[in-house]
């Protein structure tokens, strides 16, 4: 009796010191979460698009563009004379203000002050559609631009004034654009 025990006792050492056994990743890579974000995206898109298309249709005092770049805009002051528009490399000044669709001012121009950027260059702190918008105006002219949220603040949204894919409205003056005359 005492031999039985012994060999279970030997047998349950033996069988409990092979150590752990590694458990390997098993990798889906299906994309589908990929697709799904980019289909969210596309319906979001749309979705604001028709909203941004009603107020158009719906504001019979103002005649608004499309750009190439996605946005809608309006002239508040524009210069019929002058065709000179920055390009890049250009030093352009310029003001503007941030707004709800429905016209309620988020941050002032007071707020925001003079701004001053190379156009075409890196400025990660103003939007994508200010940037573009900039190359429509010509030096004091003013435009309101009607951004969807993917040309604003997209996901992120702007620390707690704006929210996460929030359109905006922003009037945008040139004050001065100083050419480049570095050569290349």
């Amino acid at each position: 009796m005492k031999k039985g025990i012994i060999a279970i006792i030997c047998v349950l050492c033996l069988w409990s010191c092979q150590g752990p056994e590694a458990r390997w990743y098993v990798s889906r890579q299906s994309g589908s979460y990929i697709s799904e974000s980019v289909e969210r995206n596309k319906e979001l898109i749309a979705e604001e698009e028709v909203f941004i298309k009603k107020l158009i249709t719906q504001d019979t005092t103002q005649t608004y563009l499309s750009s190439e770049s996605g946005f809608w805009y309006t002239y508040v002051t524009q210069d019929t004379i002058t065709t000179k528009k920055p390009v890049k490399g250009d030093v352009v000044t310029f003001s503007y203000d941030l707004q709800s669709l429905s016209g309620t001012t988020i941050v002032s121009r007071e707020e925001i002050g003079i701004q001053a950027m190379k156009i075409d260059q890196s400025n990660q702190e103003l939007i994508s559609g200010i940037r573009d918008g900039l190359k429509i105006l010509k030096e004091g002219e003013t435009i309101t631009f009607l951004f969807p949220s993917h040309k604003a603040y997209g996901y992120y949204g702007f620390e707690d004034k704006i929210g996460s894919n929030f359109p905006i409205k922003s009037t945008v003056t040139l004050l001065k654009i100083e050419e480049d005359n570095q050569p290349e």
